[in-house]
C-alpha cells in the first residue's frame, strides 16, 4: 500500500506530472478548448483585425494599417462625443441603481408581513431578457398607445400624448429608466447580502451608545457595505458602458445623434460602415476603458475597507 501512495510522489520528484495531475489534465482539455474556441480566440483575433482595413466593401484588399485605425477613431469628434454620452448615461444609471438598491435592500432586511413576496416580485425584472425588457419598455414609451402616456393621460398630468422618444434631451434618462429596472434586482441581491454579514452586536453596541437610527446606518451599515458596493458600482458600470440592447431596440441611436453611445457607434461602423477593423479597433478601446476604470474603483474602494 505504502509502495503504491508513494509512486505519484516518485512521479512529481523526477519533474513530472503525477498519476492525478495527468487525469486532471485530460478531464480539463474538453472545457479549456471549448474556452479558447469560443472566448481566448475571438478576443485575439479581433485585435488582429484591427491592425488591418478591412472591410467587406472591398473584402479582396485588406493591408495591414497597424495602430492607424486606433489613431482614426481617438482623433474623431463623433466619437468623443458618443464617449460623452456613454458616460452621462453610465453615471445616471450607476446611481440610480445604487440609490434604488440600498434603499431596497434596507427594506428587505427587516422583518414585515409579504417580505418573502416582496422579494420574490423583486426578481422578475432581473428574470426577464434583455431584450424582451427592451420591447416592453418600447410599449410603454410609444406614443399611440404607450402605458405611460395613458397613466399620465388619465391623472391630468399631461394634456395630449407625448412622443417620449422623440425628445432628444428625454431619451438617455428614459433608456437609463428602463437599464435601472432591469438592473435594480442584482443590485440589491449583492447589498443584501452584505446586510446580513453585519454582525447584530454592533447595532446593538451602537444603541448603547446612544446613537439613533441614521448615526447607525452612517457608522455602522455602510462601512460594512463597502465591498458589496464596490462589486455594484464596478459590475453594473461595466454593464451600462457597454450596454447596446435598449438603444438598439428603444431608439436605433436616435433622435438624431441624442443617442448615439460607443456601443452603438461599434455597431454601426462594423455592420453596417461593414468596417470591420475600425469596429475592432473601438471594441478594444472601449474593453480597455472599461477595465482601466473598474480598476481605478476598485483600487479607490479597497484603500478604503
Amino acid at each position: 500500500m505504502t509502495a503504491i501512495t508513494s509512486l505519484p510522489r516518485r512521479a512529481a520528484r523526477f519533474g513530472g506530472p503525477t498519476y492525478d495531475e495527468r487525469n486532471a489534465l485530460v478531464l480539463i482539455a474538453p472545457l479549456a478548448t471549448v474556452l479558447f474556441a469560443v472566448a481566448v480566440f475571438p478576443i485575439l483575433y479581433s485585435f488582429y483585425i484591427s491592425l488591418y482595413g478591412l472591410k467587406l466593401t472591398r473584402p479582396h484588399r485588406v493591408p495591414f494599417v497597424g495602430l492607424e485605425n486606433y489613431v482614426t477613431v481617438l482623433t474623431d469628434p463623433q466619437f468623443w462625443e458618443a464617449v460623452g454620452r456613454t458616460a452621462a448615461f453610465s453615471v445616471m444609471s450607476v446611481a440610480a441603481v445604487a440609490v434604488i438598491a440600498l434603499l431596497a435592500a434596507l427594506l428587505l432586511n427587516e422583518e414585515f408581513p409579504g417580505r418573502r413576496v416582496l422579494s420574490a416580485v423583486l426578481l422578475v425584472p432581473w428574470a426577464i431578457p434583455y431584450v424582451a425588457n427592451a420591447l416592453m419598455w418600447k410599449w410603454i414609451y410609444d406614443s399611440n398607445y404607450g402605458a405611460l402616456n395613458g397613466l399620465l393621460y388619465q391623472l391630468d398630468f399631461i394634456n395630449s400624448y407625448m412622443v417620449w422618444l422623440g425628445d432628444a434631451d428625454k431619451t438617455l434618462a428614459l433608456i437609463a429608466n428602463a437599464f435601472v429596472w432591469k438592473e435594480v434586482p442584482l443590485a440589491v441581491i449583492l447589498l443584501l447580502v452584505g446586510l446580513k454579514t453585519i454582525p447584530a452586536d454592533l447595532y446593538a453596541a451602537a444603541k448603547v451608545d446612544g446613537a439613533n437610527a441614521l448615526q447607525r446606518f452612517l457608522h455602522v451599515t455602510l462601512p460594512a457595505l463597502k465591498s458589496s458596493f464596490a462589486l455594484v458600482i464596478v459590475y453594473e458600470t461595466m454593464m451600462a458602458i457597454r450596454h447596446f440592447d435598449l438603444f438598439f431596440i428603444l431608439t436605433e441611436g436616435g433622435p438624431g445623434d441624442a443617442s448615439h453611445v460607443v456601443a452603438w457607434r461599434i455597431y454601426v461602423e462594423t455592420f453596417r460602415n461593414l468596417n470591420f477593423g475600425l469596429g475592432a479597433a473601438m471594441s478594444y478601446i472601449l474593453a480597455l476603458a472599461t477595465l482601466a476604470l473598474a480598476y481605478a474603483v476598485i483600487r479607490a474602494l479597497a484603500q478604503r475597507i
